[in-house]
């Protein structure tokens, strides 16, 4: 089968298993992140739709909409490409216990379908070794929900799992970021809610983040032992994190 697609990933230490230090995750080199808008510019100028860049974008809306709508009424989707369905999450104490905001949550779960994963074979990895001593994310647990990479709990625990994030040196830019995609709002993590401070584990307290989608972000200096880099890095976690 010809290799219609190419990704390129990085090699990095992983810290998501303790039984071989040695070991390695690889992650996708990810370019950026397309919108609707530039996915239907791509259809347009790669030839592969018979309609306008704007007219499938609209349509693309509309159908995405729909989707949402029929999904917050409890109906399943599957397109082919990926499936959908409502979650909820949280222990229900007896039969007769209500569904209680407090302590139970809605999600939303997506997963791949038949049309994309028969893509699979026609894709080639390139793994270009291992990354450059860079600090990563590459999980992120929410204590109070038990959900990976979707929920935040403000004023609970958030375990963070990466490569060299440990907060460290004098930067006055160092520290663990929470910031708000609908207008670019950073809010930090207080020192003293930082309760582990390990080079490949942090647990913090959430702050008092208001409902919407955030990107995580830890900068530091440092590089492994007791050395520490002139300038701060930045890990951006790859994955939304939601608060309800």
């Amino acid at each position: 089968m010809a290799i219609l697609h190419k990704i390129k990933a990085y090699l990095y230490d992983n810290a998501l298993t303790k039984d071989n230090p040695n070991d390695y995750i690889a992650r996708t080199a990810s370019e950026r992140s397309l919108n609707v808008k530039q996915i239907c510019e791509a259809a347009v100028n790669r030839g592969g739709a018979d309609v306008t860049a704007a007219a499938m974008e609209h349509a693309t809306e509309l159908f995405l909409k729909e989707i949402a709508y029929q999904l917050c009424d409890g109906y399943s989707v599957n397109t082919g490409y990926f499936l959908a369905g409502t979650q909820i999450r949280g222990v229900f104490d007896s039969p007769t216990e209500t569904f209680n905001k407090e302590k139970h949550n809605i999600l939303f779960q997506f997963n791949q379908g038949d049309k994309l994963r028969a893509e699979i074979p026609n894709i080639e990895i390139n793994i270009l070794g291992v990354a450059d001593a860079s600090s990563i994310i590459l999980q992120v647990t929410d204590v109070k929900s038990g959900t990976v990479n979707d929920l935040l709990t403000p004023g609970r625990n958030l375990k963070i799992v990466g490569s060299k994030i440990k907060i460290a040196g004098d930067g006055k830019d160092n520290g663990i970021f929470f910031i708000n995609t609908a207008n670019e709002k950073r809010t930090q993590v207080e020192v003293s809610d930082i309760v582990v401070n390990n080079p490949s584990e942090l647990i913090v307290i959430i702050p008092d983040l208001e409902t919407g989608t955030y990107r995580l972000e830890v900068i530091t200096q440092y590089a492994g032992g007791k050395i520490m880099l002139k300038e701060p890095r930045t890990a951006a976690f790859d994955k939304a994190l939601s608060v309800l």
